[in-house]
């Protein structure tokens, strides 16, 4: 399932006969980092096109959310997003079952290319945002799962300062 996962990723991300600057065709699933919106969306700029990216399989807190909704521990997870992700970072986007949200965003899993780092389940482990399970994008459903478990029992991030994930300033 990851393996075809990744193979629609890789083959799928991005709008097709976008080229670079150079007028050469931009590597399927790659692209750079452009602007953090918040903790769990992302600007890039894929070949000559730019796509916002929604992170599958996590939801930070809003820090800009319907009505102004700001919750605790959002300016929080958007920094650590802006400190893994800074402007310029080459990233792997890799997609599930469906290509994009309700929004039209690019639904996808990121790694980081420098280091392969998977950025959403370092979030998830590191306490900045809860499990968000939308089927059928579930390829990492348990692993994120697990990362966020562990997070809430060792007192991380939003887990001890606000109590849990949804709580409005």
């Amino acid at each position: 399932m990851l393996a075809v996962s990744l193979l629609v990723a890789l083959s799928s991300c991005g709008k097709s006969g976008s080229g670079t600057p150079s007028g050469q065709q931009a590597e399927p699933g790659m692209a750079t980092v452009t602007r953090v919106v918040d903790g769990d969306t992302l600007q890039v700029r894929i070949g000559a096109e730019d796509e916002r990216v929604r992170l599958i399989g996590i939801d930070t807190p809003e820090t800009h959310g319907p009505g102004g909704l700001r919750e605790c521990f959002g300016s929080e997870a958007t920094r650590r997003a802006q400190a893994l992700l800074p402007q310029g970072t080459r990233v792997r986007l890799v997609r599930d079952v469906e290509p994009r949200d309700r929004y039209g965003r690019l639904l996808a899993y990121v790694y980081r290319i420098a280091d392969g780092l998977f950025v959403n389940l370092t979030l998830a482990a590191e306490g900045y945002a809860a499990t968000l399970t939308y089927p059928p994008n579930v390829a990492h459903s348990k692993e994120l799962d697990a990362a966020t478990r562990t997070a809430r029992s060792a007192d991380r991030g939003l887990w001890q300062r606000c109590g849990g994930p949804d709580k409005a300033l």
